[in-house]
């Protein structure tokens, strides 16, 4: 069987109906969020960053992971230092595998659901065994993420050439025209009419941004959806992680459009599944009570009006919101 949505639904409940004590997964990428969930599960999880030998890792990334090997027992990260590029979803029990899917789709929130970007199939009885070997000398080449020193982090992410990762941030207004907190948008999103949260809350993407950090903000995919008479084009909205600089991590959502140079981009972050997530966490950084309009005083008093973000890898962002 083939998977195109709903992928990362799929992964964290196959245990439920397959007979498993372990999931293994091997990505070329990895998110921090799907990672972190792993600690849900009421089986023991092997992650392997797959790209790490050629790619290195950015030290956002590495430190959100870090922290999610410390604090889940049941959960190992490790990091290939062999290039793999693979996408593997496996689960083992007793250490015999019993069921495995494959395909294109990175252990991310990006990888997982953004619909019909990725697919995952299911592997045939006849490839169980090559499988295991194959991630058995994988493993044989891989690394405990807690073994990594900063010195070795470093030295790959300086001499790696990586036109994914930009090194470059973007420093993003919080403000609207004329330099003020609109009470309508923006953080206050939610403060309009028509929204049943108050801290419903956005970044806008200004057009600016999009020409001078091309590689941050990626233009929308189209897609058909068939319809009884024809077809309807809709355009992804792409769910990407997001770690701030204090460790918290959420899922984030590149949403709206706007026109560039013949191209559709999105025109605002905001979270996701719930877009007040961001609102409230804005709200306690900013140490006002939830539901509050964020006024251009309480930015300046918490001293700063702007957040930079910058791309740890695919799909994977750090928000710095620090003073």
């Amino acid at each position: 069987m083939l998977f195109n949505t709903n992928l990362e639904e799929i992964i964290f409940n196959r245990h439920q109906t397959v007979l498993s004590d372990e999931l293994i997964v091997l990505s070329g990428y990895l998110g921090p969020n799907p990672v972190a969930k792993l600690a849900q599960l009421p089986i023991n999880s092997t992650v392997i960053y797959g790209m790490y030998g050629d790619k290195g890792i950015q030290n956002r990334l590495h430190d959100a992971l870090i922290n999610t090997q410390i604090n889940t027992p049941h959960v190992n990260i490790y990091y290939s230092t062999v290039p793999i590029h693979s996408k593997c979803y496996i689960w083992k029990n007793q250490n015999i595998i019993q069921h495995a899917l494959i395909g294109s789709a990175n252990f991310s929130t990006n990888g997982l659901c953004t619909p019909y970007r990725e697919t995952l199939a299911e592997t045939t009885l006849d490839t169980f065994q090559p499988l295991h070997e194959y991630v058995d000398r994988v493993m044989e080449n891989s690394i405990l993420c807690t073994d990594v020193q900063l010195a070795q982090r470093t030295q790959r992410i300086i001499t790696s050439v990586n036109t994914q990762v930009s090194a470059q941030f973007c420093r993003m207004s919080l403000l609207g025209r004329g330099d003020i907190v609109h009470e309508a948008s923006g953080l206050n999103w939610g403060q309009g009419r028509g929204h049943v949260a108050p801290n419903d809350a956005y970044i806008a993407i200004k057009k600016d941004y999009i020409r001078q950090y091309p590689s941050l903000f990626p233009p929308k995919q189209n897609f058909t959806t068939m319809t009884n008479i024809g077809g309807r084009q809709n355009r992804h909205n792409d769910i990407v992680d997001i770690i701030w600089d204090d460790g918290f991590i959420m899922d984030g959502l590149f949403e709206g459009s706007q026109d560039e140079n013949g191209l559709t981009f999105p025109k605002q972050i905001s979270s996701f599944p719930r877009k007040s997530l961001m609102g409230e966490y804005i709200r306690n950084r900013l140490g006002i009570p939830l539901g509050q309009a964020v006024r251009i005083e309480d930015l300046q008093r918490y001293g700063r009006t702007t957040i930079d973000i910058s791309l740890q890898e695919e799909g994977v962002y750090f928000f710095d919101f620090s003073v």
